[in-house]
Formats: structure tokens, sequence, C-alpha cells
């Protein structure tokens, strides 16, 4: 008995292509034969330097508050108000 199976998957941008299959198979040696044919090529995503951002920047500025961390007043009474004056 031979199956074939067709199907899209998705391969992630470090080149991973993970398939799980359940075969109903039990204790049987299988040969498998598998064909890439590419569908659609999605373009890299975009740096940060490619959106402006200074080389470096997240790397230098990511945790910078975390000796001293921003507090932000209690607004929930305006919050309110604003909800109030709109509904």
């Amino acid at each position: 008995m031979e199956d074939i199976y067709k199907f899209h998957k998705f391969i992630t941008m470090d080149g991973m292509l993970t398939v799980l299959m359940q075969t109903g198979l039990l204790n049987t040696e299988v040969e498998i034969e598998l064909r890439i044919k590419p569908v659609k090529t999605y373009p890299p995503k975009a740096t940060p330097e490619d959106l402006g951002w200074p080389p470096g920047f997240f790397e230098q500025t990511y945790g910078i508050l975390a000796d001293d961390p921003m507090e932000l007043p209690d607004n929930s009474e305006d919050y309110e108000a604003e909800r109030d004056a709109i509904l």
C-alpha cells in the first residue's frame, strides 16, 4: 500500500520545516520521499536600521530604566470622567 500526501507548509526564517503526521502504521519500516517546491517567497523582515533606527539602538537602550522605573500617575478618575462624557 502506498499513500501520497500533498500539503503546504511554511518554512521559518531559520530554514526549518517541521512535519508531524499520524500514519496509523505501527512497527513498520517506511520509505519517505520529500519534494520541496517553493510556492511563494516572502521578503526578509526589515532590520531596525532599515526602519531608520541608529545601529545598536535597541541593544544600548533595552532595560535602561530597570533600576529607576518610571512611575505613572493614577489617572483612573480622569479616565472615568472622559468615559462618562463620551457615553
